[in-house]
């Protein structure tokens, strides 16, 4: 991803603002994540979620799919407040950047 070290935390955002909505999957959250330009493998995706979901800002649940397991994520309370508090900044910035 070009520019990477800046736009990581867009990246962190768009995953909280999905899964304050309802729960989400890797491969659904890279499909989505792409639909912004974002282009991202499993291998960046997933300990994105894992550190995300340690940090306390999602919580996961295994659900069966198929022959295999699908994990699936939502934001506890703790990510909507963060998401919360970001959206507030990303609109201060946002009049800032835009003037």
């Amino acid at each position: 991803m070009e520019h990477q070290d800046l736009l990581s935390g867009f990246v962190k955002l768009h995953v909280l603002h999905h899964a304050a909505e309802g729960e989400i999957y890797g491969l659904w959250m890279i499909e989505e994540l792409a639909h912004h330009g974002y282009r991202m493998s499993a291998g960046t995706l997933y300990p994105l979620l894992h550190g995300m979901e340690k940090r306390g800002y999602l919580t996961s649940r295994q659900e069966r799919f198929g022959k295999t397991f699908r994990r699936l994520y939502q934001a506890t309370p703790l990510g909507r407040e963060a998401l919360g508090v970001a959206r507030t900044r990303l609109k201060e910035l946002f009049q800032e950047i835009s003037t």
